[in-house]
């Protein structure tokens, strides 16, 4: 988990339920990338605590899904931290990314006198 590798790689780390709050921040901090990952589980507790462990670990996150394959235009696709700034093709958030937020107000009936109530005692 110490490089990012553009194939189909797969990890499993299977690990006692006593660990489910260590594994998932042992995993989260064991790797510079964070692309894809994903979590099986049958019990929601533990579905629960990887999800809130493991939210910075990677730009799509799956659960009990394979994890592969984003759409374009339905599931943005990219990773955080060294792999990407999670705004890729598909995501609202690209175009959030190329542009630069302006407010301009434009007033039709200007004003005759810069006072303000209090100014006139």
């Amino acid at each position: 988990m110490q490089e990012e590798s553009f194939a189909l790689v797969g990890r499993v780390n299977v690990y006692a339920h006593e660990r489910s709050v260590e594994t998932p921040r042992e995993v989260d901090s064991a790797a510079t990338y964070a692309l894809t990952g994903a979590v099986l589980a049958r019990d929601c507790k533990a579905i629960s605590v990887a999800s809130e462990e493991l939210r910075h670990a990677a730009g799509n996150f799956y659960i009990n899904d394979k994890p592969t394959g984003a759409v374009v235009g339905q599931q943005p696709f990219g990773g955080s931290r060294a792999s990407g700034t999670n705004d890729k093709a598909g995501s609202p958030l690209n175009l959030m990314r190329w542009t630069s937020p302006r407010t301009i107000k434009e007033n039709f009936a200007p004003p005759t006198r810069v006072l303000y109530p209090f100014m006139d005692k």
